[in-house]
């Protein structure tokens, strides 16, 4: 199995070295895609995602994993190479959102943000841009951080949140498989529960292939 990984806006793969050291530790191959939000736009980050997980599909079985923004690359990407011959075994979505979080709305004119954020920030700020990426055709799990963060709590008005996005920006009424951990948004992917979370997924995934 290969666990395909995309990290957040503002981060980069190394983000997520805890988890694929631990899912390579049982014997699953880990593989990633960086991009710079700050200097790309969107649809070029999605392109090269679209590839990889081409790639990725010729070569056996994998599931993928999205941080943050890397979760709304990926489901832009499955949307846009529509019926693959070997589709991935499952999506994990890390903290990403589904409709436009409110810190991106509130920040979207600032130039702090446009400059770091790039058209991917726009693109979560805009409810059309972001609402026209449907999910995944996939079997799909949200993992949400209910841990929040000091300087953010104020904008969630007591709401369950990570800090940076609040639960009912990153769930959907069509995905019943939402598991909360006590983890803040920006230590979702290094989290050990997170990776336990996956790991013990995967495992089910083979152990199903398998007796098929």
């Amino acid at each position: 199995m290969i666990v395909l990984f995309v990290h957040g806006m503002g981060r980069s793969p190394v983000s997520g070295t805890p988890m694929l050291w631990r899912v390579a530790r049982h014997g699953y191959r880990a593989e990633v895609i960086g991009y710079l939000a700050a200097t790309e736009d969107f649809s070029d980050i999605v392109d090269r995602v679209k590839n990889k997980i081409q790639q990725v599909a010729e070569q056996g079985n994998y599931v993928l994993v999205g941080h943050s923004l890397g979760g709304v690359l990926l489901r832009a990407a499955l949307h846009e190479l529509g019926e693959l011959d070997n589709p991935p075994k499952h999506l994990f979505l890390l903290g990403s959102p589904m409709r436009t979080p409110r810190l991106a709305k509130k920040n979207q004119d600032d130039l702090g943000f446009q400059l770091f954020a790039g058209d991917c920030g726009q693109l979560l700020a805009s409810p059309d841009r972001l609402g026209a990426i449907p999910i995944a055709k996939v079997p799909t799990t949200i993992i949400a951080g209910n841990r929040d963060f000091p300087l953010t709590k104020k904008h969630f008005n007591g709401e369950e949140n990570d800090g940076v996005v609040a639960l009912n920006e990153i769930t959907h009424d069509q995905i019943d498989d939402v598991i909360s951990v006590p983890v803040i948004h920006t230590f979702l992917p290094s989290s050990t529960k997170v990776s336990r979370l996956i790991i013990d997924k995967i495992s089910d995934i083979q152990s199903a292939l398998f007796v098929s």
